[in-house]
């Protein structure tokens, strides 16, 4: 009973109360292991006050904790499906407090739009993105509102800023793709892991754009609004099948047997991929 009213007092959010319950506790139970986590608890209520931070260093200090102390004692105290709703709630009040501080290239976890997602607040965290100067030439920002888009509206959405990711920034796509509980998009990261000829290494992930459109041709029209920006190597792959797709469409067959060339010479192993389907 005392164990519950101390749980109840932290979810509603009344350290003074569960001040109380946590001393009635400690008064009949002193070496109950709850003790210890209401302490950390407690302490945590103060993150939900609603004056803003005044640095990016306090935003961390405040998210190191919770990611390390609270969050775990939260989860031991509550269970895990309350504990979910009331840390939500806690990052919601961070992203809300850091809501004034810029992008900190130094310490991107601390910005608001990735306390947004941490909170579930998928329509704020694509807001908070909005507001960052250049957001899609960033991977961290680019990644968040990729992950965002994603649980809006699924992978249609989603896929043209994944490529984009993909492109500056190939482990964090990697990270982001298959952390996704998207099966569509599973399948295809498993069909490229043993079909794509690259060199073996986290890069490989830059080609995933260029080899899916050998993979679903018909995706051409919805990667469209994809936009290059360093020219590298897997975005020059990636707009010669573009190009090739439409090439084919068209009937041109001269330009088409030239892009096959381009394309070879390019990448071998992408221009195989295309290959096999010809």
């Amino acid at each position: 009973m005392l164990r519950n009213e101390l749980a109840q007092a932290l979810q509603r959010r009344d350290a003074q109360a569960a001040g109380s319950a946590r001393q009635a506790l400690a008064g009949e139970y002193p070496e109950d292991p709850a003790l210890a986590d209401a302490l950390t608890l407690i302490d945590a209520l103060t993150y939900f006050d609603s004056e803003p931070f005044a640095a990016t260093v306090h935003v961390q200090q405040a998210r190191e904790r919770v990611e390390k102390h609270v969050a775990p004692a939260a989860k031991r105290q509550f269970g895990e499906a309350a504990a979910d709703a009331w840390q939500s709630a806690l990052w919601a009040c961070l992203a809300r407090r850091a809501g004034g501080l810029p992008y900190c290239r130094d310490d991107p976890p601390s910005h608001c739009a990735a306390l947004w997602l941490q909170a579930g607040d998928w329509s704020a965290a694509v807001e908070a993105v909005e507001r960052i100067e250049s957001w899609r030439r960033i991977p961290a920002p680019l990644a968040w509102m990729a992950r965002a888009c994603w649980q809006i509206s699924g992978l249609d959405l989603a896929l043209p800023l994944l490529v984009e990711l993909a492109w500056i920034s190939p482990r964090r796509f990697d990270e982001l793709a298959r952390s996704l509980a998207d099966r569509a998009l599973r399948a295809l990261l498993q069909r490229f892991d043993a079909n794509f000829e690259g060199r073996g290494d986290s890069d490989d992930a830059a080609w995933f754009p260029a080899w899916l459109l050998t993979e679903q041709p018909r995706l051409s029209e919805l990667l469209a609004g994809a936009r290059t920006s360093r020219g590298s190597l897997a975005e020059q792959g990636w707009q010669l099948m573009m190009t090739l797709l439409t090439l084919e469409h068209q009937g041109r067959h001269a330009e088409v047997i030239e892009h096959r060339r381009r394309l070879k010479g390019l990448h071998e192993g992408l221009y195989r991929a295309y290959m096999k389907s010809r």
